[in-house]
């Protein structure tokens, strides 16, 4: 049995990645824009419009995309906004309560000109609106994937609350398999290219293919290993890496986070050895596989970054844990009571 440590060391993953962080230039009026919809929906509960002033998820829409137009950044804040609305209350909810909220969801996103039942939760009206801006806005060959990637997202959100309530626990290799999925970051992935019509023979592509799962790998490391500390905290984090990497190997908190960075290096290279093996299409389709690319290769870094930017971590300390990488470990605390006393909204 290893002694708690009263502090765990942080490694810098990020130290060569060839995206350098950048913002939108639209990223202030349209985080007005989306601040003023999401509050729109007046029957959200009070515990979500807190969550949502206090993470600015504006800005990681922005450093994500940092070069797309107003209108398709504006898509995107309203993408995130409804995961944030799905993740929380799903993750305060029961299976059969989850599997409800994504019913809702997928049936909202599949069919956006809909008029949605009176008294159903106010999730159903935020995904078809948003729903119906990509389909009016992002190029046509993104928004079916951008659709797929997503209900693949929400389906997978329903069984992950299926296994929380089970108390399965994963493997690392089924853990990274799993969290592709219940991680979000495929429709992100598909996002990348909705102001360009790449075909599907390239999107669709093995090596593509394998660059997507590496770089959602990635952010997987990158996330886990910064959200332990909170998450072990609050006793959510059966589903972290580093939980997973020490019952697997028997390791101590440090080691763990050891073997995360290790990892977290050996990614980068196949992502970067994998730019390399990327088979030519042409010219003109090159040009935008290039883009596309270095649009997934952008989102690892802006993920890294809206972690230390955002307080949801690390609080006020972010700054000086970023400097310093030394994170003092929170006490255990019991889990906060679900927003919606455990059982959904509807």
């Amino acid at each position: 049995m290893y002694a708690r440590p009263k502090t765990i060391y942080l490694p810098d993953t990020m130290t060569n990645w060839p995206w350098p962080r950048a913002v939108n230039p639209h990223y202030e009026a349209v985080k007005i824009e989306t601040g003023a919809w999401f509050h729109s929906f007046e029957t959200l509960d009070p515990e979500l419009l807190k969550a949502f002033d206090k993470y600015d998820l504006a800005y990681a829409v922005a450093l994500a995309h940092p070069t797309v137009s107003g209108e398709h950044l504006r898509v995107g804040c309203e993408v995130l906004d409804v995961q944030l609305v799905v993740d929380e209350v799903t993750d305060r909810s029961t299976a059969a309560g989850a599997k409800g909220i994504v019913d809702i969801v997928i049936d909202a996103l599949h069919n956006p000109y809909k008029i949605r039942p009176e008294g159903e939760y106010i999730v159903g009206e935020m995904m078809r609106q948003c729903s119906a801006r990509a389909m009016q806005t992002i190029s046509t060959t993104c928004y079916p994937r951008f659709i797929d990637s997503f209900t693949t997202y929400l389906r997978a959100v329903a069984v992950e609350a299926i296994d929380r309530e089970q108390g399965h626990c994963l493997g690392i290799d089924d853990h990274f398999k799993y969290r592709r999925e219940t991680g979000g970051m495929l429709p992100w992935f598909a996002l990348c290219g909705m102001e360009m019509n790449l075909p599907d023979e390239v999107y669709h592509h093995p090596a593509v293919v394998d660059m997507l799962e590496c770089a959602a790998d990635l952010i997987t490391v990158d996330n886990d290993m910064v959200s332990y500390n909170k998450e072990q905290a609050d006793g959510t984090d059966y589903n972290s890496l580093i939980t997973v990497v020490m019952v697997e190997f028997g390791l101590d908190i440090g080691s763990a986070m050891g073997w995360a960075a290790a990892y977290h290096t050996k990614l980068k290279t196949r992502f970067i050895n994998g730019l390399a093996n990327i088979p030519s299409w042409g010219p003109s389709i090159d040009i935008l596989v290039k883009e596309y690319l270095d649009g997934v290769g952008n989102w690892v870094r802006a993920n890294y970054c809206w972690s230390f930017d955002d307080q949801r971590y690390f609080g006020t300390m972010a700054a000086e844990i970023q400097e310093s990488r030394l994170v003092q470990l929170w006490p255990k605390v019991h889990s906060k009571a679900g927003i919606l006393g455990g059982e959904g909204p509807y």
